[in-house]
């Protein structure tokens, strides 16, 4: 594909949910013409406020961009799109197709095997930082794929991410560093989150306890991020839910099942989010998980400045 700017390339977006909306906006406010599809309305038109155009399916967006990235749900959905009905394989103006789905790697290559069929590239890039990392540009993205397909629109990426990692030409893996990075995720949150739990139930204040954690050799992801943001305030919106993780935590499995990887730690992890699911909380923020092992232990974690409202709204 020619090198173009970002603002000449005519680009397309199939996908807006929390995460898909979030980059689409960063791509729109920079100037790019923007051609999006989602099947609810209501996401597609906040888009179109912002300056995006409409289309009523992926082919429609595909016969109008050069180049159409991808964020959805799950791999069956992300095959349909791709070449099921309406979908974007054999779109008239489409050259190139980013993946930033996290879908594991047999539907990645599969998706960009049946492309390939029609002219179309196929970039894996899957994404790590959530919606609020999107809304800032400060994502991290996985691109695995041709070099030169990734060469021509490096000027977009860098639009949306802090970080762009060149993981390897060959379309699957940029999946599996996804998998790695949400399994060492899921595994660090469902660990901090009991962990904290013990220490309140014996009368540590989370607070402190995150301070000493943070400073300390069990600093992680959990306690340095989303803890502080989202379970010390109580207000449990850090943006992915646990619908999300306990899909990229199975993927994960299935992939070191298929590569004959034994994960103990994982299937462990993998029993704690499905224990949230078979509760009734798939659409709940991932951090609150926590809840689950709270209500176990008849305790809460909470801030200073959670405390401090509680006490105002008791007064």
């Amino acid at each position: 594909m020619e090198k173009k700017t970002s603002t000449e390339l005519v680009t397309g977006f199939i996908g807006l949910g929390a995460m898909g909306s979030a980059i689409a906006r960063r791509l729109v406010a920079s100037g790019i013409s923007l051609q999006v599809y989602d099947p609810d309305f209501a996401r597609v038109k906040s888009l179109v406020e912002l300056g995006a155009i409409a289309h009523d399916s992926p082919r429609s967006v595909a016969d109008t961009a050069e180049i159409v990235y991808a964020c959805l749900p799950d791999a069956t959905i992300s095959r349909t799109v791709a070449y099921g009905q309406d979908g974007v394989c054999g779109g008239r103006a489409i050259r190139g197709y980013i993946e930033m789905s996290t879908i594991g790697r047999s539907a990645v290559m599969d998706i960009a095997q049946r492309l390939k069929e029609h002219g179309v590239t196929v970039l894996d890039a899957p994404v790590s930082g959530g919606p609020k990392g999107a809304d800032a540009g400060t994502l991290s993205i996985m691109v695995a794929g041709d070099p030169r397909f990734c060469d021509s629109i490096q000027c977009q990426l860098n639009i949306l991410a802090g970080n762009v990692f060149r993981i390897g030409d060959m379309p699957g893996l940029g999946q599996m560093m996804k998998l790695v990075n949400n399994l060492i995720s899921a595994a660090n949150m469902t660990s901090a989150y009991e962990a904290l739990v013990l220490g309140a139930k014996a009368g540590l204040d989370g607070e402190t306890m995150v301070n000493v954690i943070n400073a300390s050799t069990g600093r992680n992801s959990a306690t340095t991020d989303k803890i502080p943001k989202s379970i010390l305030p109580r207000t449990f919106d850090y943006g992915a839910t646990i619908r999300t993780i306990h899909k990229d935590v199975a993927l994960g499995l299935a992939e070191a099942e298929q590569l004959g990887v034994p994960l103990w730690v994982g299937r462990n992890t993998h029993q704690m989010w499905e224990y949230a699911i078979t509760q009734g909380g798939a659409d709940l923020d991932f951090t609150a998980l926590i809840l689950y092992m709270e209500q176990w232990a008849n305790v809460q974690i909470r801030g200073r400045t959670a405390l401090d409202d509680e006490k105002k709204e008791s007064t």
